[in-house]
């Protein structure tokens, strides 16, 4: 019942239509969503075939539903596919990773990357037919001052991963540091910050991927 002595709102509102789940199909359906992402794992080795352009269309639609800071929904989806601009991304970022492994890393950080057997070749950066750059949107001549940005594009982020996943897509979350050089590949405005390179595709036949274990739920999960 609506009460009608009560303020009227100073911004407008619409009813909350919640998507219905009975409490016994709950842990069913989380338990499902579970078990496919189980699966995702990060695939450094990319085959050539083509994704269909709509996948990635709604995969980002789905990342922009992700909550924001005051709803400022700060984030931009760059999707490379050309083959000449993927070479100049491949070519900018292993001159940063390149420095990063040989100078910037400390023997620790090395160590704890070694099971995972990365180095500065990056050539997923072209063998993979698309490449999605995300950009946080900072304040400019045309977007508003954003709020809690990072943790708003990290979670847009991890909705992306989670739809491309339920497509049978592959992905990598790469962080080449610095990231300036991507405003000039992707020709984006400065107010623009590169987040995330996250080449997309199907992972070619031949795809290994590192034997790791993740944590069991008693040591991610406190109750109180």
């Amino acid at each position: 019942m609506v009460d009608s002595t009560a303020p009227a709102a100073t911004h407008p509102t619409v009813p909350l239509r919640p998507m219905t789940v009975p409490a016994h199909e709950a842990a069913a359906r989380t338990q499902a969503f579970h078990e496919v992402m189980d699966q995702r794992r990060t695939v450094r080795d990319y085959s050539t075939r083509p994704i269909p352009e709509e996948v990635i269309d709604w995969a980002i639609r789905t990342a922009s539903t992700a909550p924001s800071g005051a709803h400022v929904q700060p984030w931009r989806f760059v999707v490379i596919t050309d083959p000449e601009r993927k070479r100049r991304l491949r070519e900018a970022a292993e001159a940063e990773e390149r420095e990063f492994y040989d100078h910037r890393a400390s023997e620790e950080w090395l160590t704890a990357l070694a099971p995972i057997g990365t180095d500065w070749h990056k050539p997923f950066l072209e063998d993979a037919p698309a490449v999605i750059v995300v950009f946080e949107v900072h304040k400019g001549p045309d977007s508003p001052r954003p709020y809690y940005t990072k943790e708003s594009v990290g979670i847009a982020v991890g909705f992306l991963l989670a739809s491309l996943h339920q497509a049978g897509l592959a992905t990598l979350t790469h962080t080449p540091s610095p990231m300036k050089f991507l405003n000039e590949v992707c020709d984006r405005p400065q107010e623009e910050r590169a987040a995330y390179v996250i080449p997309v595709g199907y992972p070619a036949e031949d795809a290994r991927v590192p034997d790791l274990h993740r944590k069991p739920l008693d040591e991610v999960l406190v109750r109180l």
